[in-house]
């Protein structure tokens, strides 16, 4: 094992010397801006001489200049999101947010008007300039932009939309992260009573005594309840925009927009819930299984997140970096290259500190070829796992180094596949490794909370956000509403088998609170199921596969998804055929689950 201090907090200055008072970054902002005002004189140009067939050269100068521009966005975004993300009251950041607001709305602007003027153009004209061959690898993406463009808005309304963009909707968004961040709660840890933010008090969720998990639950509980209406206004205001805009853009269905940015037709992903329906069952026996390990007869909300073998064992900081680097290894060089490099070079933000962000998530950087991850690391296997999967989108970040601004947008559904891809691993490797029963039976349990997670938690979520637009199509849904739609969702995706549930999951789940992604639920799930498929191959392979994984990753911004698993691994994921293989993998952790803990006494 490997003897190496690693080091718990990130290092931005690499990326922008002077935190959120770099003049570096103020540097790369008027760039930012500079860029927009060139591309705004090449659209109006575009609009006053319409395109020809021999104009190809016009449209190779548009798709580099936005692929550009969202490069130097992203760059910035990801650096703001960090600053905020280890200190939500550093005002210079959130004025620096604003400031790329401004810009990333003006940019959206023109992108908007391009892609109206692409679905605009004469049949014929657009197969001619698609024949270029400067076009040939975007010409996925500017096929997707025609197809998808807001035909049925006005000029005017494009430009009010996008106004209202930046300086309301996204803005319900950050005001509803800073709110998290501000919250601190106060918990009894073995006779001292703590002062916690929301990350921390989420992470005992995992500890060992029952009563720490219990009075943690009630306490955020508590909270979120003390605050339910700021909450709900926020919840309903960015809800409302959104089907103000679809109605406004001929959209129907509040899932057409999050199907379209995820590259997935409803057929797969019908499919996909209709599977994970018809195998419920299972992972309901090893919740109330579970239940009964711990001293109760059915899961209560508070312990499903509680090791089974209740085992104290803190795991340091530098012995997780060393599993982590050691299982990677095992599946590839690339992949444990990477992820030493993470951890050697400061990209890794995990100190167990209050007054940061409850939220984990990775930043890329584009423009430099680097990401940050961000987390709180308490000393849980949880925590391990939690570092594991962000590791994963950054590999992902690292795969699509060598591609082109416009082609490294992947989809979300993708963008889960490489995190959990990266879990299975370390609990494959780690499985292997297991000296005990009692050691297969923890790290299974593990294991299995991923699959709850992803067939009964993010399914409760998906139910959930469908209900709460047909409510709100109707008008404001109010706080005590929203908690009932939540308990009626949970109640049906766990089959009754979760007990006590959170009715404020609405509130502390910050996925509904992402304005950019509508949806961003339904995303994990698939990720889920389809990195078990493609980790059975990568199996079959060994470290041979890890060439063909980075080839799909590579892939993964230009293809639709259906088109990506048929030409990597020539599956249809129209049929249930293909989500049954990766269930029936999951339900054998279920079994093996059952098996081991029949022959266990209770209180082993």
């Amino acid at each position: 094992m490997e003897k190496i201090g690693y080091s718990k907090m990130w290092n931005l200055d690499k990326v922008f010397m002077g935190g959120s008072k770099s003049s570096q970054f103020l540097n790369h902002i008027n760039r930012i801006e500079s860029l927009v005002n060139e591309l705004e004189d090449s659209v109006k140009s575009l609009m006053i001489t319409p395109l020809s067939s021999n104009e190809n050269f016009k449209v190779v100068h548009l798709v580099e200049s936005i692929g550009n521009i969202s490069l130097y966005l992203s760059q910035a975004n990801s650096f703001i999101t960090c600053l905020l993300a280890e200190n939500p009251k550093d005002q210079d950041a959130g004025f620096l947010r604003g400031n790329v607001g401004q810009e990333e709305s003006r940019f959206e602007k023109q992108l908007s008007i391009v892609k109206k003027i692409l679905t605009n153009t004469n049949e014929d004209v657009w197969k001619n300039i698609l024949e270029a061959e400067e076009l040939q690898e975007y010409r996925f993406i500017l096929n997707e932009w025609r197809e998808n463009a807001d035909r049925y808005l006005s000029d005017e309304e494009l430009n009010l939309i996008s106004d209202l963009m930046g300086d309301g909707y996204h803005a319900w968004g950050h005001f509803y992260n800073d709110l998290v961040s501000s919250i601190n709660v106060n918990i009894q840890i073995n006779g001292k009573i703590e002062s916690l933010s929301v990350g921390q008090a989420i992470n005992l969720r995992s500890h060992h005594n029952e009563e720490v998990r219990k009075e943690a639950h009630y306490v955020l509980e508590s909270t979120w309840k003390e605050k339910e209406q700021l909450f709900s206004k926020i919840i309903n205001h960015i809800t409302g925009f959104r089907i103000q805009v679809n109605k406004k853009r001929g959209i129907k269905s509040a899932l057409e927009e999050p199907l379209k940015k995820n590259r997935m037709k409803e057929e797969t992903l019908n499919t996909m819930w209709n599977v994970i329906n018809k195998h419920k069952q299972p992972f309901s026996n090893y919740l109330k299984r579970k239940a009964e390990l711990i001293g109760g007869s059915s899961m209560k909300a508070y312990n499903f997140w509680a090791p089974v073998t209740q085992s104290n064992q803190e795991l340091k900081f530098e012995k997780a970096v060393a599993l982590i680097l050691e299982h990677f290894s095992q599946f590839g060089t690339e992949l444990e290259g990477f992820a030493r490099q993470a951890f050697s070079e400061g990209w890794i933000e995990a100190a167990d500190r209050p007054n940061k962000s409850a939220i984990p998530f990775c930043a890329g950087f584009p423009l430099t070829g680097e990401s940050r991850v961000f987390m709180t690391f308490s000393g849980t296997f949880l925590n391990v796992l939690t570092l594991v999967h962000e590791l994963g989108h950054a590999f992902h970040n690292h795969a699509m180094k060598s591609v082109n601004g416009l082609n490294k947008r992947y989809p979300l559904s993708i963008a889960e596949t490489a995190s959990t891809f990266s879990e299975m691993i370390v609990f494959d490797a780690a499985m292997k490794k297991a000296n005990s029963k009692k050691e297969q039976l923890f790290i299974l349990d593990e294991k299995l909370k991923r699959s709850v997670m992803n067939f009964m938690n993010i399914h409760s979520r998906f139910l959930f956000e469908k209900r709460l637009y047909k409510e709100r199509n109707e008008g404001m849904v109010s706080a005590e509403r929203l908690n009932q739609l939540m308990e009626e969702s949970i109640n049906e995706a766990y089959a009754g088998s979760l007990e006590q549930p959170s009715i404020y999951s609405w509130v502390w789940t910050p996925h509904y609170y992402l304005t950019q992604s509508p949806f961003y639920n339904f995303p994990y799930t698939f990720g889920y199921l389809f990195a078990l498929g493609i980790y059975a191959k990568a199996k079959e392979k060994g470290k041979d596969f890890e060439k063909d994984y980075l080839i799909l990753l590579r892939d993964s911004g230009s293809m639709a998804v259906e088109d990506l698993v048929m030409e990597h691994l020539g599956e249809d994921i129209t049929s249930e055929e293909f989500w049954e293989k990766g269930m029936e993998l999951c339900v054998k952790d279920a079994e093996e689950f059952m098996d081991l803990t029949s022959k266990i006494v209770r209180g082993y």
